[in-house]
Order: structure tokens, then C-alpha cells, then sequence
């Protein structure tokens, strides 16, 4: 049987490496102290929105703090915050065979290509993870939106690919994930305005003036892909360029129009918002700063996305938690989007 390891074994990381555990593969995880020791202690229990359970006990984890436990996997799942890319390149370096598949399911943009750059005689693939996950509890992981893995294609991860469909995580499979990847980034657009509103996701989309901020910031964001050339993949019911005027509808004729949208546990916030609660470090810079740095390689600005770049890291410096209401957030982002609005052609 082929061994999996997840490398960064947060909410994403155990919710995938769970599943796959509880389908039966052969999996272990590497994450920091706190959680390897609630693995070790309680076991896994996952839950989805749709009331579906699984439970691993601890007896069947295979937990460590240590880089070396990945040194005997055949596939590797890096779920590390973005910002800890280089160090976990670097740990990883030092002790993977070569040949060994690692898979990238992070946020933004250009997190296998750091790996990539690091593991020259490793195959490292771009992943996207569509659906939110939350720790409930120690040990407890509840996936609270739809959605289903897509990765790369490359014929060496086909091995693998049935361990996946086991575990009811069948791959959706690209031959070019970066149309995916963008795809994904303008719905994660709205993780920003979700934690700025310090609401749960299905009650922040639900009001309109919050939906009027995130199609300001996908218009910027469509606007310098077109002039990348770059189209996003159609992840959702409706095509990514029409997606912002269906947010800007009235909230009863959203609540039809926009149903997809709102199929959200009633609890789920995004992990940007998570992570401001726990008073950590966002990943603010890879997902409205990738839009930023899309503008600034095209000798253009961005002032929405760079905007609530602003307000995310003035709340991670606040001792007190923002808690935006629509109005305001939309009367803050609006003048942004006013100078935006140059960029489309």
C-alpha cells in the first residue's frame, strides 16, 4: 500500500488526510505540537455539511512534529499556511527520496512553485482545495461547503488517484491548474470581507452590501486577468465573469439566483477570519495580495484588493476585533472601485 503523508496537519490537513485515513489508506501527519497531541488523544472526528461522519481513533494516527516522517511516503500533501512554504521546501529537501509526489493544496497562486524550486528530483503538482473546513473541537474537523479536490494531471499520480475515490475524495484532474487556481483566488477574494465582517459566511452573504464589496474586488481582479490573458476556469454553475453582477442582486432574488452560493453550514467562517480570532497571522498576502502583485507585473494598480489588504492587516495588529458592517466595508472599498473601474476595458 502506498504511504501518504500530510505535511501541515491544520483543519485542511487533517480533514483530507482524515478521509483518507478513515478510506483505508495509509497515511501519517506532520504538524505542530498542539495538534499531534490532540490526534494522539482524541483521534480524528470529521463531519460534513451535509450531517455525513467519519471518526479515526487514536490508536490508527500516525502523528509527528518531525520533517523525517515524510522520508518514507510515496505521496506528500503540503497544507501549510503560505507564508511557511520555504521552510517546510527546505525540511522537506533534506529528506525525501527522490520520486516522491508532493502535492500542493494551499492558497494562492505560487506555492508549488516554491516547492518545485526546492525539490528539483521530486514530481510537485498545484492542487486546489474548493471547500471550507473548520475545527470544531480538539481533534474534531467539520467541512462546511461543497466542493471536490482538483489537482494537476500528470500519469504518476494516477496510483493514488483510487485512494482518493476510497475516501469519497475523488481528484478532479487539469492538465493546466492555473485557470483553476485563479478560478478559486476570486471566490477566496471573499475571505478578506469575511473576517472583516466577523460573521459566519452564509449570514455575511447574505446581505447585500457585503456581496457589493467582493464583486468590486473580483471586477478588479477579472479585469487584470483579461489583460493576462489569463481565464479563469469555470469552478462554479455560472461563469467566473458573471458571477459579480449576480452579487450585486437584490438579497431575495441572490437567495434564488445565487442558491450554489449559500449551501454553507450556518456556522462556517472563512479561515481568514479563523485565524484573526486566534490572533494569527493571515494569509492576506496570498489571496488579495496575489491580485496586487498580478497589477503591479502589468504596471497597474489594484486599489480594492489592496484596500482590504490594508484593513486585514490593520485588524491583525487591533487588540480589539473589527467587526465591519456592510455599509461601512462597502462605503470604504467604493471609492476604490470607482478608480478601479479604469481598468476595464
Amino acid at each position: 500500500m502506498a504511504k501518504i503523508c500530510i505535511y501541515g496537519a491544520g483543519s485542511i490537513g487533517c480533514y483530507v488526510g482524515g478521509r483518507l485515513l478513515a478510506g483505508g489508506s495509509d497515511v501519517s501527519f506532520i504538524g505542530r505540537a498542539r495538534i499531534a497531541d490532540q490526534l494522539r488523544s482524541q483521534g480524528i472526528t470529521l463531519s460534513q455539511y451535509n450531517d455525513r461522519r467519519w471518526s479515526v481513533p487514536p490508536e490508527r494516527i500516525d502523528v509527528s512534529t518531525e520533517a523525517p516522517t515524510a522520508a518514507a511516503a510515496d505521496l506528500v500533501i503540503v497544507t501549510v499556511k503560505s507564508a511557511a512554504t520555504p521552510s517546510a521546501a527546505a525540511e522537506l529537501a533534506k529528506v525525501l527520496r527522490p520520486g516522491t509526489i508532493v502535492v500542493s493544496f494551499q492558497n494562492g497562486i505560487g506555492n508549488a512553485d516554491v516547492l518545485r524550486a526546492a525539490l528539483p528530483n521530486n514530481t510537485v503538482l498545484e492542487g486546489m482545495v474548493p471547500f471550507n473546513v473548520v475545527e470544531r473541537a480538539p481533534g474534531a474537523f467539520h467541512q462546511g461547503s461543497a466542493g471536490e479536490l482538483e489537482i494537476r494531471h500528470t500519469p504518476a499520480m494516477q496510483p493514488f488517484a483510487e485512494e482518493f475515490r476510497k475516501a469519497g475524495l475523488p481528484l478532479i484532474q487539469h492538465v493546466d491548474m492555473l485557470p483553476v487556481q485563479w478560478a478559486k483566488l476570486l471566490l477566496n477574494l471573499n475571505n478578506a470581507i469575511n473576517a472583516l465582517a466577523n460573521r459566519p459566511l452564509k449570514e455575511e452573504l447574505s446581505q447585500r452590501a457585503y456581496r457589493m464589496c467582493l464583486g468590486m474586488a473580483q471586477r478588479e481582479a477579472l479585469a487584470l486577468l483579461k489583460q493576462a490573458n489569463i481565464r479563469p476556469a469555470r469552478v462554479t454553475p455560472l461563469p467566473a465573469t458573471w458571477i459579480p453582477r449576480v452579487l450585486g442582486l437584490p438579497d431575495a432574488l441572490f437567495e434564488r439566483v445565487g442558491r450554489t452560493m449559500l449551501t454553507i453550514d450556518p456556522l462556517a467562517r472563512s479561515s481568514m477570519s479563523d485565524d484573526l480570532a486566534a490572533g494569527r497571522t493571515t494569509e492576506i498576502d496570498w489571496i488579495n495580495g496575489e491580485v496586487v502583485r498580478l497589477a503591479q507585473r502589468l504596471g497597474q494598480t489594484a486599489p480594492v484588493n489592496q484596500r482590504l489588504c490594508e484593513l486585514v492587516r490593520d485588524a491583525e495588529r487591533s487588540e480589539v476585533r473589527p467587526s465591519w458592517s456592510g455599509e461601512a466595508l462597502l462605503a470604504e472599498v467604493r471609492t476604490c472601485d470607482e478608480r478601479a473601474a479604469r481598468l476595464v476595458t
